[in-house]
């Protein structure tokens, strides 16, 4: 046994009401640089659907994640390093950008600098890459506009095992929001399928980056990923992927998209795992044994022979003490109420979801029967609106029971706990239904419903002497920007000196805002930026010139 750390996610469905917070915010700190307009590394998928990028689920046609070879071996799905090698120079299998979506803006000038005439003005929207007028066709969740209707849903790729078990017409069908961010796994088929050994996994904290030196752009890590999480940045030629926001947790703060989550559903903690148990696992025969296979190589941090073997490794006591304290591990092992997404692709992913159970209570209420009492609950999972095995194909590679394990777990703490706050005796039945005690469910109700700031982060602050990279400096970023190192040579570009990367200051923002882009328009110089603008005077460019400004402007050109 060697354990080892590994920072982790737990997000809880039953609270996603799809507003994107998440992805704004996480899009505002890492991804607003030039060539990253189409980089989303938090996004909120709208389920069923096609997902972002479209169809990344289907790895008959990306050859993502791991496979078996007929000695029962792990080997990237994708081809391992004899193939790559012979096609380096030739195009990966990844996703066209119409696959993502042509990023776009739109043409605000024509508002503020059109003429007074007869019909309004409208502000066109325009590529954000070539800087040419676009079409909008598609987008990030494109899905959600359509509200889960048969147009797109029936070209969800977890479909095609149950379509003959869901009818997709419009008043029946049915839709929850996935939100995505990169699993960091503990068996990372990206890492393995990167030509230049650019993608590692810490040692320290499991995090995995993109050492932006190393990248040469062959791209390969995109293929690789069974999630899509890896995107490319055509302006400095690196790969990028999410970072767990390491700035942060380094200084034991969450995540941004966790710290700005407005349903509060997500759960960050330390979770100890065996690292020599990891391949064997992942090479479970059984694809529905994989996710009890990756339950088992998680270590009871409670366990004194776990926590030897752990100080044997190094892992400091403060992390010891916070893998005991994390939420991670008891929603995964304890209550058994977590689930990974798509274990079949054998990454041994460590972002984990409890899935939804809300639209059955709406269901039942609107039938006219009682939506909380357990009986009624117990029996409408089986006709839920979001089906069982479209859950299973999403989170156990279609395996029913432990779904329908995790829902009838929830519906029983919905069930007990209602009596609770209506004042009435709770009947321990309910919870022995589900083979737990009355305390046991009160204490999980205590977690995903009313857990405080640090019990849903439990993040112990990064140790220095165990790595010498951890400084909030791009030097040992996964991420870049224009006039960072890792920019040189024949795949990017380079130009000044490396800065901070934790907060970008004024003069960075302006600088960045300022500078000359594909997609820049000709008059920028001239246009305000709101976001420069101290909110005092009228700053040059908010509104249209006045009459007598053009008049004294053409007098002065007359003159001259």
């Amino acid at each position: 046994m060697r354990p080892m750390a590994q920072l982790a996610m737990v997000m809880n469905l039953d609270k996603c009401i799809g507003c994107h917070t998440c992805s704004v915010t996480c899009k505002q700190a890492w991804t607003n640089r030039a060539g990253t307009e189409y980089v989303w590394f938090n996004n909120v998928e709208t389920r069923p659907g096609r997902g972002y990028p479209r169809d990344y689920e289907n790895q008959e046609r990306w050859r993502g994640g791991w496979t078996l070879n007929r000695r029962g071996k792990l080997k990237l799905r994708g081809g391992g390093r004899l193939r790559k090698l012979l096609t380096i120079f030739a195009s990966p299998k990844m996703p066209h950008i119409s696959d993502y979506y042509e990023p776009w803006t739109y043409d605000y000038a024509d508002l503020t600098t059109a003429p007074l005439q007869e019909h309004t003005p409208v502000a066109r929207p325009r590529s954000l890459i070539s800087g040419k007028p676009t079409n909008i066709t598609w987008s990030a969740n494109w899905d959600d506009s359509l509200g889960g209707g048969p147009e797109e849903t029936a070209r969800d790729p977890m479909l095609d095992s149950i379509s003959d078990k869901v009818k997709l017409t419009f008043e029946q069908s049915f839709l929850f929001y996935l939100p995505r961010i990169c699993e960091h796994c503990l068996n990372p088929s990206c890492a393995a399928s990167c030509p230049s050994g650019a993608i590692y996994k810490r040692s320290e904290d499991g995090i995995v980056l993109v050492d932006q030196d190393r990248c040469r752009g062959w791209r390969q890590c995109i293929t690789g990923c069974p999630y899509k999480k890896i995107y490319f940045n055509h302006r400095t030629g690196k790969a990028e992927k999410c970072t767990f926001c390491f700035p942060r947790v380094e200084v034991g703060l969450p995540t941004v998209c966790a710290e700005t989550c407005v349903g509060r559903l997500r759960y960050i903690g330390v979770v100890l795992y065996d690292v020599d148990r990891v391949a064997e696992a992942a090479s479970t025969p059984n694809e529905q044994d994989l996710y009890p296979a990756q339950q088992n190589i998680l270590l009871n941090p409670h366990d004194p022979e776990v926590l030897r073997a752990a100080e044997r490794e190094g892992i400091p006591d403060d992390w010891l003490d916070a893998a005991r304290r994390s939420p991670i591990y008891s929603l995964i092992n304890d209550y058994q109420v977590a689930l990974p997404l798509h274990p079949e692709y054998r990454t041994m992913p460590m972002v984990w979801y409890i899935p939804p159970l809300s639209p059955v209570v709406d269901v039942l209420r609107d039938t006219g029967n009682d939506a909380e009492d357990s009986n009624n609950l117990f029996a409408a999972i089986d006709a839920l609106r979001i089906p069982v095995d479209y859950l299973a194909q999403l989170f156990t590679a279609g395996d029913t029971r432990p779904v329908d394990r995790v829902l009838r777990t929830l519906a029983a703490m919905r069930s007990y706990m209602r009596d609770i706050n209506l004042g009435r005796q709770p009947r321990e039945a309910v919870p022995e239904a589900v083979g737990m005690s009355g305390e046991r469910i009160h204490a999980l109700y205590r977690l995903l419903a009313l857990a405080k700031y640090d019990e849903r982060y439990v993040i112990p602050p990064a140790h220095a002497e165990q790595a010498h990279g951890l400084e909030e400096l791009a030097t040992g970023c996964s991420l870049d920007y224009e006039g960072g190192p890792g920019m040189g040579g024949p795949f990017g570009e380079t130009s000044g000196r490396p800065s901070p990367i934790a907060v970008e200051n004024l003069h960075m923002l302006a600088s960045r805002q300022s500078s000359d882009t594909v997609a820049a328009p000709v008059n920028k110089h001239e246009r305000i930026n709101l976001l420069n603008w101290d909110g005092k005077g009228r700053p040059e460019g908010l509104f249209p010139p006045r009459r007598e400004e053009q008049d004294t402007g053409n007098d002065e050109r007359g003159t001259s």
